[in-house]
């Protein structure tokens, strides 16, 4: 099964057990993370597509953040979060 999401303004294409890389959103190391804004739902049968959202689906996500903290001294980068997909529950 597999879900289309919206966050940071862009859409993602995400499936169960998937890492993921998002415009960074607010929590904590390992906090749980609840996407619930799904635009469609597919992989078993017929695909379900929202008007914009499906109702009642959720991506329910952990967040992760790297240990690293490189910087740059010009440009511009987008800081980043690191989700991984636990599961997607679909109504």
């Amino acid at each position: 099964m597999y879900a289309v999401i919206k966050t940071g303004g862009k859409q993602y294409r995400v499936a169960a057990n998937e890492v993921v890389t998002i415009e960074k959103i607010a929590g904590d190391a390992g906090a749980k993370v609840e996407f619930t804004e799904v635009l469609m739902l597919g992989g078993s049968g017929d695909a379900k597509v929202g008007a914009p959202a499906v109702a009642g689906a959720k991506v329910i996500a952990f967040k992760k953040r790297r240990r690293k903290n490189s910087r740059r001294k010009r440009g511009h980068r987008q800081h980043q979060t690191v989700v991984r997909i636990k599961e997607i529950v679909g109504a």
